[in-house]
């Protein structure tokens, strides 16, 4: 997270829609029994995974609810934001495939997973920024380069 803020981060009210949304609908999609609503969340976030945050609904939402907020607001590397969303969009996935072959209770603890994630980073530790730094650890020790930069 950067102390100021920068034309090229995310502003960090949208980073906690992000993790607001993720949180609010699993857990909502949990207590009625819909696992369609994990569905929705994939959907949602997948394109931010593919394609940026030009592609985020969440993104888009945010920078308009927040506009006031994001100007001053503390940012997110957008590559920590892309590699975050890129573990909920596997896991989800990971989760709409146990809903299809029937595994219900084990795709609600996939989607509890991504769930308790969302959780912790809003109570202020972020379990995938400490996955992506670890990554970046061993890749420079196995490797000797720095992560490649892709456009977040």
């Amino acid at each position: 997270m950067s102390p100021h803020p920068a034309s090229n981060g995310i502003p960090m009210p949208i980073v906690t829609l992000n993790r607001s949304v993720l949180l609010t609908g699993i857990t909502l999609g949990y207590i009625f029994q819909q696992p369609l609503v994990t569905t929705v969340l994939f959907l949602v976030v997948l394109p931010a995974v593919l394609w940026g945050q030009k592609a985020s609904l969440i993104y888009l939402a945010g920078s308009r609810l927040f506009a006031k907020l994001n100007r001053n607001a503390e940012t997110e590397s957008p590559l920590l934001m892309r590699f975050n969303n890129s573990i909920a969009v596997i896991m989800l996935g990971a989760a709409q495939l146990a809903f299809l072959l029937d595994a219900t209770l084990a795709g609600w603890i996939i989607s509890g997973m991504v769930a308790l994630a969302a959780l912790v980073a809003l109570c202020g530790f972020c379990f995938g920024c400490y996955l992506y730094f670890q990554f970046n650890m061993q890749r420079y020790k196995m490797f000797g380069k720095k992560a490649a930069s892709a456009e977040a």
